[in-house]
């Protein structure tokens, strides 16, 4: 499974992508730590929060694309979320994950909040070694 992941921002813009009619079935398959029960609200719940700090990146947004040929389970995705979310200092942060299925293919996108809404502070999540 070939994994992209990046600190961002540009909440909207990241929601409307995921949520895109291009693909054929899009399924909001988790959110979970947010106020809102929605994608585009979610995100935008996250910007709001990040205003009360000084992080500019403060979405983490990781794609998961398996080979074409290879049909992966729903919970194969979740344990590769699940320890990328561990390594990354992300446990507990608020997510949402969102598959998609375009001529076949399967996919999934994961994506954390970076704020510390109670400390109001940005989660570094790049440990050492």
């Amino acid at each position: 499974m070939i994994l992209v992941g990046n600190q961002r921002s540009g909440a909207k813009n990241l929601a409307l992508h995921l949520l895109k009619d291009e693909n054929e079935h899009v399924e909001v398959h988790e959110i979970r730590g947010f106020a809102s029960q929605n994608l585009m609200d979610e995100l935008n719940e996250v910007h709001a929060i990040s205003r009360a700090t000084r992080c500019k990146p403060y979405l983490f947004s990781l794609s998961l694309n398996p080979p074409s040929n290879e049909n992966v389970s729903t919970k194969t995705f979740e344990d590769a979320i699940d320890r990328v979310e561990t390594r990354l200092v992300l446990s507990g942060q608020p997510r949402g994950i969102v598959f998609h299925e375009k001529e076949g293919r399967r996919h999934c996108h994961a994506v954390w909040s970076r704020i510390d809404a109670e400390l109001l502070k940005s989660v570094q999540n790049f440990p050492g070694p």
